[in-house]
């Protein structure tokens, strides 16, 4: 696919990083020549230095032919404007545009085709907060993904000493379980390598468990992995930027909220837009300040600043100081791999990864339609749609136990229609049946989407 991405920040690099490696054909644009000279010299892609909305400048970088435009800039108006460019002059076929600003999103008509020719506009920061309002939803959980648009989550928990299901196989789990939940475990990560979960597979201390289910079961199964939480009640939050102050409106009715913003000229304005969330001026890297605040009395602190040295920094401070579960924000990847595994933070959340996985659906070819980039972009959770019929699929008409899945790939559910069916290997697919797929290793990619591809000259 040939691809154009408007953007070599932060979430630009990562996209970009991303799809190199899946036989894409890449052009980045921006009017920075240092960050394209970075990029350039780390990845096997094109790059054009110019101002991203410029017609000039996109029809010169390929925008004639390009099949999608991601445009990613820091500006709001940039990647908008691009969008209605790319349609009017050079009828891109789809156009996909960073908003930033929450306002656009409460005009449809702005953020739609009729209006900007956007075809899907995502909002980074809101991605972000609600990954870190799912986890403190489901205290324990290390990540919450959506499937089936919201009907099935898959789950990722550290198992800890006490949890009924530690020391048992999975081939017991469903005896453990309170009746009427049905669940599958996807995968198991110990000591940072995949293991593929099999019938005789035993759940030990400290292992990465994903498992799917219906989200009314999750924290039932959750409690048979880890001892259950005490309620959370109390929250600190470090940032007034756009990800701390979305995420405190969305907490304020239903916990005690206190958000630190270190600007004091931007407190007011933070205040304002708030209802009950308790408003602090200070560093979040201050020890007499979280003393202060009793952080051992608060159950989550949440380091959302945009410097991941003060997050890291704060996160792990909060823990020595007694708060039982600390999430840091952190964009550079090779600081979220120092700190992955570190008992100090429980969760280290990378925007660039988040945000991935709502751009990666509009990127995968054939009848994918939901990715979920894990591990840092070497395993992905797939949602993929069983297209055409006996004939033309490789998928219909055949069970699960007789796919030619790649070495890495493992089906652990099936939709059928408002159904959920937990994938044991006699469940043959029908089609339009929706297949949740985790898949270890990325580079079997290219596999899993020939699998799932419709072909009228395939018997």
């Amino acid at each position: 696919m040939k691809i154009l991405i408007l953007g070599a920040g932060q979430v630009g690099a990562s996209v970009a990083s991303a799809l190199t490696g899946e036989n894409n054909d890449i052009t980045v644009v921006d009017s920075n020549p240092r960050r394209l000279e970075e990029l350039s010299e780390r990845l096997d892609l094109r790059t054009f230095l110019g101002h991203a909305s410029l017609p000039s400048v996109l029809e010169a970088a390929g925008a004639n032919d390009a099949e999608l435009m991601i445009a990613v800039t820091s500006s709001d108006e940039v990647n908008l404007i691009a969008c209605q460019v790319a349609d009017a002059l050079f009828k891109t076929p789809t156009k996909i545009a960073r908003v930033r600003r929450s306002e656009y999103f409460e005009y449809p008509e702005l953020v739609q085709r009729r209006g900007t020719a956007v075809d899907v506009a995502i909002s980074p920061e809101q991605l972000v907060c609600t990954h870190v309002q799912r986890l403190i939803e489901y205290p324990g959980a290390m990540q919450v993904l959506d499937f089936a648009q919201g009907k099935v989550q898959m789950v990722a928990v550290r198992t800890i000493e006490g949890g009924i299901l530690v020391g048992k196989q999975i081939a017991q789990v469903h005896e453990r379980l309170p009746p009427g939940i049905d669940m599958r475990v996807a995968a198991i990560y110990r000591g940072g390598k995949p293991i593929s979960p099999k019938p005789d597979t035993e759940i030990e201390v400290d292992d990465e468990v994903f498992f799917l289910v219906q989200q009314r079961d999750i924290r039932a199964v959750m409690e048979a992995l880890r001892p259950k939480h005490k309620p959370v009640r109390r929250i600190l939050i470090a940032g007034g930027g756009n990800i701390g102050v979305s995420l405190a409106k969305a907490l304020e009715e239903r916990y005690g909220v206190k958000l630190l913003e270190r600007n004091r000229e931007r407190t007011p304005a933070i205040a304002e837009s708030l209802q009950s969330t308790i408003v602090l001026v200070g560093d979040c890297t201050d020890e007499d300040l979280l003393r202060e605040e009793n952080i051992d009395q608060t159950d989550i602190f949440c380091a959302l600043t945009n410097d991941d040295e003060s997050n890291i920094l704060s996160a792990m401070l909060a823990k020595r100081m007694g708060c039982p579960r600390v999430i840091a924000l952190i964009n550079r990847p090779a600081y979220a791999e120092l700190v992955e595994g570190d008992s100090s933070i429980d969760i280290a959340v990378s925007p660039q990864q988040v945000t991935l996985g709502a751009l990666l659906t509009y990127v995968r070819l054939g009848s994918m339609v939901r990715v979920h980039s894990l591990r840092r972009g070497m395993a992905e959770a797939i949602e993929a749609v069983a297209v055409g019929d006996a004939r033309t699929s490789r998928v219909i008409g055949r069970a699960l136990e007789d796919l030619e899945l790649p070495a890495s790939a493992n089906v652990v559910g099936v939709i059928r229609g408002e159904r959920l069916l937990i994938a044991h290997h006699d469940v043959t697919v029908e089609p339009d049946d929706h297949l949740i797929v985790f898949l270890h290793d990325k580079r079997e990619l290219a596999k899993l989407e020939a699998l799932f591809r419709a072909d009228a000259t395939w018997f």
